[in-house]
């Protein structure tokens, strides 16, 4: 069949023209204010080429420490999410496990709450005075380990963490549970009859096959994680004082003082960001992927 009669010459124009005013103008036009002084207090606007980004990155640990946390927040959260997946998603499609699609619905159902509603669940959970978490150490014996989970800086960005993984592990379940039925089982029946063992055929047969599955987790999970914003507001709000800020928080917190061209500088940031590393993932795991 001929690509014009699969995509007609007269669709074309129309879906560029929707693309470039859905997403390609704001982008620009967002990306145009970040070299301005555009505030909520004056009417004028100003260009100031690039003393936004310059304060962003020599502003102090204010600025660095909110792209800091996001870096720490978005790699921590992806290898957890992505190892605590691929084994249950290992374990799940064992056929020593009965009742796999059960479990497989029980570990996906936190992808489908609502975040805020994880959020006010989690945030009741872990109430230093009344909180289930600390109940349930102090019924133990443990209360030494009782703690203020989301008000201490040592524990606060843990706990964000942790239950953003309890969320979002299901989700890369779901998609390795994908990639490892598409591996062919002759493969497994051959490394058996070799003498392989469980961890020969997890090095050698599994990982090696779930490549492509890997490279859209990592991609969904890093894209995730730098632009994150919900867990951490509903959660915490950024504190204990800033301990918790991620780039998105701070963004919001500018344009809520009308600070709009700190948040559109902020933003636009994130975006470039968001899209080279992207793309780096997908160029460095297709090579991985050729070299198999």
């Amino acid at each position: 069949m001929k690509r014009s009669k699969i995509y007609p010459g007269y669709f074309i124009l129309p879906a560029l023209l929707l693309i470039a005013l859905l997403y390609l103008l704001p982008a620009l036009l967002g990306t145009a204010y970040s070299f301005t002084d555009w505030n909520r207090y004056s009417n004028e606007l100003h260009f100031v080429g690039w003393k936004n980004y310059i304060k962003v990155f020599s502003g102090g640990e204010k600025y660095i420490g909110y792209i800091k946390n996001t870096v720490f927040f978005t790699v921590l959260s992806a290898v957890l999410k992505l190892g605590l997946g691929l084994a249950l998603a290992i374990l799940f499609t064992s056929s020593r496990i009965r009742l796999c699609n059960l479990h497989r619905t029980i570990a996906f159902a936190p992808q489908v709450f609502s975040v805020l509603i994880i959020g006010i669940t989690f945030k009741a959970m872990l109430h230093p005075s009344t909180g289930f978490i600390n109940a349930l150490l102090r019924s133990c014996g443990l209360s030494f380990l009782a703690h203020d989970w989301l008000g201490s800086i040592d524990t606060a960005f843990g706990s964000i963490i942790a239950v953003d993984v309890w969320r979002g592990a299901g989700y890369a379940m779901v998609i390795f549970i994908a990639g490892i039925q598409n591996i062919p089982l002759i493969y497994y029946e051959s490394a058996s009859i070799d003498g392989a063992g469980f961890w020969a055929k997890l090095l050698h047969i599994t990982i090696p096959s779930l490549i492509p599955t890997l490279t859209v987790n990592l991609v969904l999970s890093i894209t995730y994680g730098l632009r994150v914003f919900d867990i951490v507001y509903v959660l915490t709000n950024g504190g204990p004082g800033n301990a918790t800020d991620v780039i998105n928080t701070a963004t919001f917190m500018n344009f809520s003082k009308g600070n709009y061209a700190m948040g559109t500088t902020l933003s636009s940031i994130l975006a470039c960001a968001t899209v080279i590393i992207a793309l780096f993932i997908v160029r460095f795991m297709g090579k991985k992927e050729d070299n198999q």
